[in-house]
């Protein structure tokens, strides 16, 4: 069986519920793995067959702890994950197109293969404390990342991917 890893972080719970629905659509097709950014490193992405980032967006760009991690894992698997599948998940509260664009570039560098365009869940969250409060990520919205997570799991198994 193939594996997806699904490598997160989330301080609201947005990105968290995300990166859960497309973990629970994934898992009949795939052997998931389903990790906080702090937690994951070179050895999980070199074990995965593809992945999902998934990130908060916080002042235009990826969250810290995402950053982080590609930072942590960029040079101990370069060359080594070429031509494996990628997808992204972000939780932004109003744009989220910079923090796809960073990831994309990472992903670029590693010779990863997108197989949908960045998936952007708009929170709208825009005083201070709506940008600190708990998200609920809309029912539609955990559908969406359901179905990223699916497809790329059943690309994985059938070898499209």
């Amino acid at each position: 069986m193939k594996s997806l890893l699904i490598v997160f972080h989330t301080a609201t719970g947005g990105t968290g519920q995300m990166a859960a629905a497309a973990a629970a659509a994934a898992e009949p097709e795939a052997q998931v793995r389903l990790l906080r950014a702090h937690e994951a490193g070179p050895d999980d992405l070199l074990a995965a067959d593809g992945y999902i980032f998934a990130a908060p967006e916080n002042l235009a760009a990826i969250a810290g702890v995402m950053k982080d991690f590609f930072d942590r894992t960029y040079y101990p698997v370069l060359g080594r994950i070429e031509g494996r599948p990628y997808a992204l998940l972000i939780c932004a509260g109003s744009d989220g197109a910079n923090a796809a664009r960073q990831v994309a570039r990472i992903a670029a560098g590693w010779r990863l293969r997108p197989v949908a365009e960045a998936l952007i869940v708009r929170t709208k969250a825009q005083t201070p404390e709506a940008i600190l409060a708990p998200k609920v990520i809309a029912a539609a919205d955990l559908k969406k990342c359901a179905e990223l997570g699916a497809t790329l799991a059943a690309g994985l198994a059938m070898g499209i991917f």
